[in-house]
């Protein structure tokens, strides 16, 4: 463990206490915050489409499934 002593808005220096607390505990939430910091100061975009690349992996893709649902006209109601 180490000190740190940064330079800083005052408005950040609460966040900046809590990252830092949140990162001492050194477990599976420290790993995933230093995960998305590094992704968000490498500039790096996640990619897009990924439920659509998702879907089209589904063994049902092309099984022509045919699912008809009952029409209904909703139901009478009095205000």
């Amino acid at each position: 463990m180490a000190r740190f002593e940064v330079l800083g808005l005052d408005l950040d220096r609460e966040l900046i206490r809590v990252v830092a607390g949140r990162l001492s505990r050194n477990d599976v939430e420290a790993r995933r915050i230093r995960a998305a910091l590094r992704r968000v100061l490498a500039g790096v975009v996640p990619p897009q489409g990924g439920i659509l690349t998702a879907l089209r992996r589904s063994p049902l893709v092309g099984a022509e499934l045919s699912l008809p649902r009952p029409v209904t006209h909703g139901r009478q109601i009095e205000l």
